[in-house]
């Protein structure tokens, strides 16, 4: 691990996107963990109206189930966003492939989900690409809204704009983002609707919303019965389902019918107004926080987490995105040892990952054994000089999945830390168990990790 700047640690890679990597950053003495996204603008020029877009809106929004945004840095070509980290990890790890999760736990999330989604709307904020990869989980297992990089503000001043951008990702995308200029809202409810189908049955209903899916136009002619994923679910799921996956966006049901339906509020009366309450309050105080807010500074972060010691800039008339001092932004030296909180236990800073696991053998075997049985399935894959296995395939749909294995001598074992890189979250769990049956007679049981 290398110091980022003075008191904090970079460490572990949480994710990959488009334009970078996310990585986890921890304070020396507290412990107290933020995500730091990095961008390349070197590698990726078309990305700076991209970054300049996604922190304008991002620092707009402060919600229980968003992640909060804390600030920004540039230095040369990197620019560096600074998130709340996730503990949690991805909502897609929490999927089981082809199953789903229990209908209980569905219900929490999507109910968490319409909530932030309610919240970005009342501030005329669509995110446009809404699906089980830009939703983290925190430590208490909330879930948390990511990833602005496509959001945009539809309405302001009380006047609401048409959309003409086709974006997001096909198979969760509405059919008029395709087709027209669209309004904003209906799209990110269904969007919403594929995600719900995500949860409840481990798989995606369609390629894409469009007359050419074969899959679509059954669900669309009502001739879908006896097709997967829809016999998979109850009868009140696929009522709710019905009304938020309607052709016609004037018909979809809107938020606030979604949150009357039973099915949303079944077995939840006491925990929708618990869960309901932060969301209100927030709403309620964030005109009075607003009035102080500007712009060129970070948004306050919440309370339990320090930020004072990595040394924004704060002066009058200096931008936020620029360092007080560019030789003091980026620390290189090496830290042999760290006695602190943050380097007692390296578990204690391991993003909760269903998709990682323990072997017996040392690192430099179990590449070896990966590999080998890589070979054996014809998987493509290279492997680099740090010992991390690049896998590149196509899915179900023929789409590109990438992902990578990090094998990692940690606390006296050996981790194997599966992390995807592009692609869809499913269909990368799928390849993981694949992947981990064939290492079974190596890997630790949870007895002896």
């Amino acid at each position: 691990m290398s110091e980022f700047v003075d008191g904090w640690i970079l460490g572990d890679i949480l994710g990959e996107g488009a334009y970078g990597e996310v990585r986890l950053v921890v304070n020396k003495s507290t412990g107290e963990a933020v995500a730091m996204k990095m961008v390349d603008l070197g590698k990726h020029p078309d990305a700076r109206n991209t970054v300049r877009k996604e922190t304008t809106i991002h620092r707009m929004l402060s919600n229980p189930y968003i992640i909060q945004y804390f600030g920004q840095r540039s230095e040369s070509n990197i620019e560096y966003i600074f998130l709340e980290y996730a503990s949690g990890g991805e909502l897609f790890d929490r999927i089981e492939p082809d199953v789903g999760m229990p209908i209980e736990e569905a219900r929490k999330y999507f109910r968490q989900l319409i909530i932030a989604v309610e919240y970005l709307h009342s501030r005329g904020v669509a995110h446009r690409d809404l699906k089980p990869e830009n939703l983290l989980l925190d430590a208490n297992d909330n879930l948390k809204v990511s990833d602005f990089g496509l959001a945009t503000v539809y309405r302001l001043h009380g006047k609401e704009r048409y959309l003409n951008k086709k974006c997001g990702t096909l198979p969760y995308v509405a059919p008029e983002v395709l087709e027209r200029p669209y309004h904003a809202e209906p799209a990110d409810i269904w969007s919403c609707g594929i995600i719900l189908i995500a949860l409840l049955a481990g798989e995606l209903p369609w390629d894409q919303a469009s007359k050419n899916c074969s899959e679509y136009s059954a669900w669309k002619n009502n001739s879908y019965h006896y097709l997967t994923p829809w016999k998979k679910l109850d009868r009140l799921s696929l009522l709710l389902l019905k009304k938020i996956l309607v052709h016609v966006p004037s018909v979809r049901s809107s938020l606030y019918d979604i949150k009357k339906h039973d099915w949303y509020n079944t077995g939840f009366y006491t925990d929708v107004e618990s869960c309901n309450k932060p969301a209100l309050e927030n709403t309620q105080l964030n005109n009075i926080k607003e009035q102080a807010f500007c712009f060129s500074q970070p948004e306050l972060p919440p309370v339990g987490i320090s930020l004072t010691n990595m040394k924004f800039e704060e002066r009058t008339g200096l931008s936020f995105s620029q360092p007080a001092s560019v030789e003091n932004l980026l620390v290189s030296s090496q830290l042999q040892a760290i006695n602190t909180q943050a380097s007692q236990n390296t578990f204690q800073n391991l993003v909760r990952r269903m998709t990682r696991c323990f072997a017996s053998t040392s690192c430099e075997d179990t590449v070896k054994i990966i590999t080998q049985c890589l070979v054996k399935k014809n998987y493509h894959y290279r492997v680099n000089n740090f010992g991390i296995i690049t896998i590149s395939t196509v899915d179900k749909r023929k789409m590109p999945l990438v992902f990578k294995i990090n094998i990692i001598d940690m606390d006296n074992k050996t981790l194997i830390d599966f992390r995807l890189s592009k692609g869809c979250g499913i269909e990368f769990k799928k390849e993981f168990v694949k992947i981990k049956t064939l290492l079974n007679h190596i890997l630790l049981t949870s007895n002896n990790i």
